[in-house]
Formats: structure tokens, sequence, C-alpha cells
């Protein structure tokens, strides 16, 4: 059996800085330190930060007045610093810097006239987020079902903007519908699919072209990583979404002589490297690494942290 090994995968910049940014305040503030939804959508991590005395909540009324809190990578609405504020919490914001490149967008449209249709999944928490920068202004659009009940927002000039961690394959026959059904709708002036979220497409595409099976390490919460999966699937592989070796069985390679792993955007190395182990122990097997794009991308942590060790010395 081969084993062929997607790259880029596993964490993005914007992960890195996130749980970086945990970590780090972790370190000065100690156990409990409260975060705003999970802070990546993987179960191992967010399990790992629990057992080391991380509270997640999505309800920031449940964080002591007065505490530290970190907001998670997805990006947060208005609504929710406000609460904050009101509770005097003291942010850290987490958000990915792409994130907040669409909230960005949504305000400067929104100002400039524009009907805004955002393409992104119902209840995601980046969805929630960007739908909060401008409550009822912005129309949501899933799939082509939704595309085609989509009423004509009326304004002059149309712009659609995408949830990060999207198919590509899947957004472009959405705005392949808008465009027809709204020629005057625009493109935004760059991709708001994240440069880590294409590249690990691009990626998985590779290795599925010779591969019988694929395994996507990543959690079902995790947006990119379902679509990683769906990508596997639309070149006619097995795909198989987990979160980690203990959920791989017999029948999953079951005729397979080559296989395809890869991990999405919020998967660690570590666990992605356990479910090659795991492949291994069912039948011994070469690995090649397929690499289709180098990834160099960094972001810093938030000043804001910076700040905070700095006053604590550390």
């Amino acid at each position: 059996m081969k084993i062929l090994m997607a790259g880029p995968r596993g964490f993005c910049a914007g992960v890195d800085r996130a749980i970086d940014t945990v970590e780090r305040a972790l370190a000065v503030v100690g156990a409990p330190l409260y975060v705003k939804h999970e802070i990546i959508h993987n179960k191992p991590v967010c399990d790992s930060l629990k057992a080391r005395g991380v509270v997640f909540t999505d309800d920031l009324t449940d964080v002591p007045v007065g505490s530290l809190v970190v907001f998670s990578a997805h990006g947060s609405a208005p609504a929710d610093y406000a609460v904050a504020e009101s509770r005097s919490l003291q942010i850290l914001d987490a958000t990915c810097p792409l994130v907040t490149k669409i909230h960005l967008e949504v305000r400067k449209y929104l100002k400039k006239g524009f009907g805004v249709v955002y393409i992104g999944h119902h209840g995601h928490v980046e969805t929630i987020g960007t739908l909060g920068q401008a409550p009822g202004q912005l129309h949501l659009v899933t799939n082509l079902e939704e595309v085609a009940a989509l009423a004509d927002p009326g304004n002059d000039a149309l712009i659609y903007l995408t949830q990060t961690t999207l198919s590509i394959d899947e957004t472009r026959c959405i705005v392949d519908s808008l465009k027809a059904k709204f020629p005057r709708i625009q493109d935004p002036p760059t991709s708001d699919i994240c440069y880590a979220t294409q590249n690990r497409q691009d990626a998985i595409k590779e290795v599925c072209r010779t591969a019988d099976v694929c395994f996507v390490v990543g959690s079902q919460t995790s947006s990119n990583s379902k679509s990683l999966r769906s990508v596997a699937e639309g070149m006619g592989v097995k795909a198989y979404l987990i979160d980690g070796p203990d959920e791989i069985s017999d029948a999953m390679l079951e005729g397979a002589s080559v296989v395809a792993v890869t991990g999405g955007a919020s998967a660690p190395e570590e666990v992605i490297q356990s479910v090659v182990a795991r492949i291994n122990a069912f039948q011994a097997s070469s690995v090649e690494p397929i690499i289709v794009r180098e990834e160099h991308m960094d972001f810093r942590v938030p000043q804001s942290l910076i700040a905070l060790e700095q006053r604590h010395g550390s």
C-alpha cells in the first residue's frame, strides 16, 4: 500500500495565531481562561485546552465580570464586543485577519449603497459573525436552491462575498448562478476564500488523482475540513472525515492500494501523523509527500496579547 501525503495540510497561519494566543494568555493569567466559542474547530485541540483550564462558551454572560476573554478565530459580531464592554471584559481578539478583511468589506460596501449577497453555511460561527456586522442587511445563500429563491435586493449595485472556508468548486457554481440571475453583481476585489483553504483543496485534488481512498483529518464542525472531503468525493474517491486514528477501520481500507491523507486547516500535524501510523499498522505502507505549494504566511499575535505579557513581565 502507498500513502500519499497532501501538502500543504494542517494548521494555517490563522489557526497558529489563535492557538498561540490562547497558549500565551494561559501562561500569563492561568486557569480558568475563557474563550468565546471553540478557539478553532478541532476536537482534540479543544479537549487538550479544556484539560488545562480553558473554558469555551458561546454566552459571554457566563464569563465573570472583569475577566479576560479570548475571541475565537472565526470572528464575532459587534454585538459581542458590546456585551463584553458592558461586563468590563478584557478582550484578546484572535479573529483570523482574513475573516476581519471580510467584515471590513461588508461595512465598506454597505456604506457605498451596495446590496451584499453572502455565500456561507447557515449556523456556522463565521457566518454568524459576518452577518452580525450588519444585522438584516446581508442576503445569505448556501446553495443553488437558495439562489433561485433569492429576491432581487433592489440595489443598483450588487456584490457577493464568501465565507473563507468553502469549497472553491461549490462556490463557483453558486457564483455562476448569481451572475446569471443578477448580471450586475460584482466579484469582490480579491477572493474571500482564504489562501490555506485553496491550497489544501488544490493539494487534495492532486493526491486524489490516483488514490482509492482518502482520509481528511478534521472535526465535523470544521467547514474547511468538510469541504476537503467534498472535493475528494467530487473526484470519485471514497473519502472519510475523521478526528483521529481510532476512527479508521479495516473496512475503510479494504481493497485500497493507494491512500491519500490530508488535514484541514485546524488539524494538528501530530494527529495527521498518528493517522499514517494507524494505516501502517493495518498494512505496511510507503509514504510519499505530494507538495503542490509551499506556505510561508505568518500572522502576528494580537497587540493586546503583547501588552498583556508586558504588563505581567512575561
